[in-house]
C-alpha cells in the first residue's frame, strides 16, 4: 500500500503532503470520487456530514451551528494529519468563500499546497434522481431534499478571494466515475495546476 502523503507518482510518497478538498452540491457525486481517489492514493478522507451526524448523536440540539461545528472538527481532524506528515481529502459542500478560505488558511499554516475538486452536475433530472435514492444512513443528519437543494444553488457563492487563487479543477458527474477519478488523479499528481 502507498504510504501516505502528497504523491508525485502513484505509489510514490513526496516530501510534501497535500491538502485536497472537495466542493459541491449534495448529491452531486463529491463524496464517492473523493473515496475512490483517496483509496487510489491512499489518502485517508475526512467528510463533513459524519461529523455533523455525530455531533447531533451527542444531543447538540439541531438548533445549533452544528454545520459549523463539524467543519471546525473536520479542519482540526486534517490538521493533524498533516502535522503528522500525510496528506488528506477533506469532503465537504464548501459552498461560501469562509468554508474555502478555512482550508487555504490550514494549508497555509502548515505550509501544504491546498487543491479544490469542486464537482457539478450538469443534468438536474440525474441529480434529482441521485438525491433522491441517497441513504448515507446518517441516523441524526436528514438528508436534504431537491428544494433544499436548489436553495442552495441559489446561495452558491462563486470562486472568489484566495479560494479563487487556488488549483481546483471541475469535474461534472454526468461524466463516468473512471473518467472523473481520472482527472481528478491528473490534476492531484500533475505539477502546476490550472484553476478552472
Amino acid at each position: 500500500m502507498t504510504e501516505l502523503g502528497a504523491i508525485t507518482e502513484p505509489g510514490v510518497r513526496s516530501a510534501v503532503p497535500q491538502l485536497i478538498v472537495t466542493a459541491g452540491l449534495p448529491a452531486t457525486g463529491k463524496s464517492t470520487i473523493a473515496e475512490v481517489v483517496g483509496n487510489r492514493l491512499g489518502l485517508p478522507i475526512v467528510s463533513v456530514d459524519p461529523l455533523e451526524s455525530a455531533i447531533l448523536s451527542a444531543g447538540i440540539a439541531p438548533d445549533q451551528p452544528t454545520g459549523l461545528a463539524a467543519y471546525l472538527v473536520a479542519e482540526t481532524i486534517a490538521e493533524a494529519v498533516l502535522v503528522g506528515g500525510a496528506g488528506v481529502i477533506v469532503d465537504a459542500v464548501n459552498a461560501v468563500e469562509p468554508a474555502r478560505e478555512q482550508w487555504v488558511r490550514l494549508a497555509g499554516r502548515q505550509n501544504v499546497p491546498v487543491k479544490f475538486l469542486e464537482v457539478v452536475c450538469s443534468d438536474p433530472l440525474l441529480h434529482r434522481a441521485r438525491l433522491e435514492k441517497r441513504d448515507r444512513e446518517l441516523p441524526h443528519l436528514a438528508e436534504p431534499d431537491w428544494h433544499a437543494v436548489e436553495q442552495r444553488t441559489d446561495e452558491w457563492e462563486s470562486w472568489s478571494g484566495s479560494s479563487a487563487a487556488v488549483p481546483r479543477i471541475t469535474l461534472d458527474s454526468v461524466q463516468p466515475l473512471g473518467s472523473n477519478v481520472e482527472h481528478a488523479l491528473a490534476f492531484i499528481l500533475g505539477g502546476d495546476a490550472h484553476v478552472a
